[in-house]
C-alpha cells in the first residue's frame, strides 16, 4: 500500500512505518556526532553522574515515562547513545496491524529497540497506560530482572485523560483560559490559511481535573514507589518537562489549565526533592523547555502561528534547536556537569533561554503584528513548521522513498 499522511484538524492520525524509523536513526546520528565533538565516549564516567553533589559517575541505568515522541524520545535516545546507559521506556501506543497503521510512537519505539540491540545496549519497551500501578510492577520487575538502579529519572508523559489508581476515576484534563475566553490567530500547516480559534474559561472543576491529570501526583507516586521497591541507585535525581513560553500566550497556558497543573509540578518537585535528599541523596527538577511542533501544540490557538514565525527567527539567528538538539545539550550542560544543576530563581532549569532571549522575542512580536497569508512564507518558516509537522509521523523524512509500496504496517521493515 501507498501511505500518504492523513490530516484531520490539525492532527495527522496515521504514520509511516520507514519514516518514523528513518527520523529516530537521525537523531541517534546526531547525538553520535555530539559524542565527538564533546570528546564524549558512552559508558564511560561522566561528571555530575550523581547531580546533588556534582561528583563522577557513569550514568547506567535511565527510566523514560513517556519513551515514544519528541522529548521523552529525544531523552531516551541521549541516555543510551550519548552515555551508553541502559533505558527503560514506557509509553501508551497504537500497535500497527498488518493493514492499519498505528501510532507514531509505536514504530518509534520499535526502531530504538532495533537500534540498541545492534549496540548491544540493554534496553525494554513496556506499552501501557503509565498512570496505572500495574505498569509501575512492571518497571520494577524488569529493573530487577535486568539488574538496574535508575540514577535518572525522566517524565514526560502527556496525555488527555488520567485513571486515578486509588479510586478508579477518571479525570479529564482541559487547555482551557481562566475567567473570559482566549481567542488566537491559528495556521493550518499544511495550507498556510489563517483562522481564529477561541476557548472558552475552564471552571473550577475542569481546573481541578487538569492537575490531577497533568500535575504533580502521579509523578510523585512513581518516585515513591520506585524507592521503596530499591531500584533507584543513590544519588537518582529526576527530572519533568515544562514549557511557559512568550507573555502573548499566558492567558491559554501558562496561566489557563495547563499551567496550573505546570505550577503544580513545580510545587510537588520541590517536595519531592526533599523526600529524595533524605531517602537516597536524590533530587527532581522540573525542565522548561522549548515550544516545538507536537501534535498537542498543534491545536493550541496561537502557538503553531507563533512557532513558525519563532522558527523563522531564531534559524535566521543560528539558535534554533530541535528535540534532540534540546536535551543532548541539557543532559551535557544542565545535568552531567560535574557542578549542582543550574537553577533560576524559582527553582527550574531553563534549557528554553534560547527562545526567551529578549531580542528574539522583540522580533517574534514584530513579526507577529505584520503577520498575513501573503507574508508569512517571508516573516515565518511555514515549510520548516509544516516538515516538523509531518516528520513527527514520519513523513516528509528524508531519505525515505514515499511512492515505494508498504507491505506491511506492522513493522519498520528491516
Amino acid at each position: 500500500m501507498i501511505v500518504k499522511p492523513m490530516i484531520r484538524s490539525n492532527i495527522c492520525i496515521n504514520a509511516h512505518p520507514a519514516g518514523c524509523a528513518k527520523e529516530v536513526e537521525a537523531q541517534i546520528a546526531y547525538v553520535r556526532s555530539m559524542n565527538a565533538r564533546r570528546s564524549r565516549k558512552p559508558g564511560a564516567p561522566v561528571s555530575g553522574g550523581t547531580h546533588a553533589g556534582g561528583s563522577s559517575a557513569p550514568v547506567k541505568a535511565v527510566l523514560v515515562l513517556g519513551c515514544s515522541t519528541g522529548y521523552g524520545l529525544a531523552s531516551r535516545i541521549t541516555a543510551a547513545f550519548g552515555y551508553g546507559a541502559a533505558t527503560v521506556g514506557v509509553s501508551f501506543e497504537k500497535e500497527g496491524t498488518e493493514t492499519k497503521s498505528g501510532t507514531p510512537g509505536w514504530y518509534n519505539n520499535l526502531a530504538f529497540d532495533r537500534a540498541s540491540a545492534r549496540e548491544g545496549i540493554p534496553s525494554f519497551t513496556i506499552n501501557g497506560d503509565a498512570f496505572s500501578d500495574d505498569v509501575r510492577r512492571q518497571v520494577i520487575e524488569a529493573a530487577k530482572r535486568m539488574n538496574l538502579a535508575f540514577d535518572f529519572v525522566v517524565y514526560s508523559l502527556a496525555s488527555p485523560v488520567r485513571t486515578d489508581p486509588d479510586t478508579g476515576v477518571l479525570y479529564k484534563s482541559v487547555l482551557k483560559p481562566f475567567g473570559k475566553p482566549y481567542t488566537g490567530n491559528t495556521v493550518d500547516p499544511m495550507t498556510g490559511k489563517l483562522s481564529v480559534m477561541s476557548a472558552e474559561p475552564a471552571s473550577e472543576e475542569e481546573a481541578a481535573n487538569t492537575v490531577k491529570v497533568m500535575g504533580g501526583e502521579d509523578w510523585e507516586r512513581w518516585i515513591r514507589q520506585l524507592t521503596e521497591a530499591g531500584v533507584l541507585a543513590r544519588g537518582c535525581s529526576t527530572v519533568a518537562y515544562s514549557y511557559i513560553g512568550p507573555e502573548l500566550s499566558h492567558a491559554i497556558y501558562r496561566d489557563g489549565t495547563i499551567g496550573g497543573a505546570k505550577k503544580h509540578l513545580e510545587a510537588t518537585a520541590r517536595s519531592m526533592s526533599k523526600a529524595m535528599a533524605a531517602s537516597i541523596g536524590g533530587a527532581a527538577f522540573v525542565s522548561v523547555n522549548k515550544g516545538l511542533v507536537t501534535r498537542s501544540s498543534a491545536v493550541i490557538p496561537i502557538i503553531p502561528l507563533y512557532l513558525a514565525v519563532l522558527f523563522k527567527v531564531m534559524k535566521e539567528k543560528g539558535t534554533h534547536e530541535g528535540c534532540i538538539e534540546q536535551i543532548e545539550r541539557m543532559y551535557a550542560e544542565r545535568f552531567y556537569t560535574g557542578t549542582p544543576v543550574p537553577v533560576d530563581g524559582s527553582g527550574l532549569v531553563r534549557i528554553d533561554e534560547l527562545e526567551m532571549d529578549d531580542g528574539i522575542q522583540a522580533e517574534v512580536n514584530r513579526r507577529l503584528a505584520l503577520v498575513t497569508e501573503e507574508n508569512l512564507g517571508e516573516l515565518g518558516d511555514l515549510d520548516g513548521y509544516r516538515h516538523d509537522f509531518l516528520a513527527a509521523s514520519g513523513f516528509d523524512v528524508a531519505g525515505v522513498d514515499y511512492d515505494a509500496d508498504v507491505a506491511r504496517m506492522d513493522t519498520i521493515g528491516e
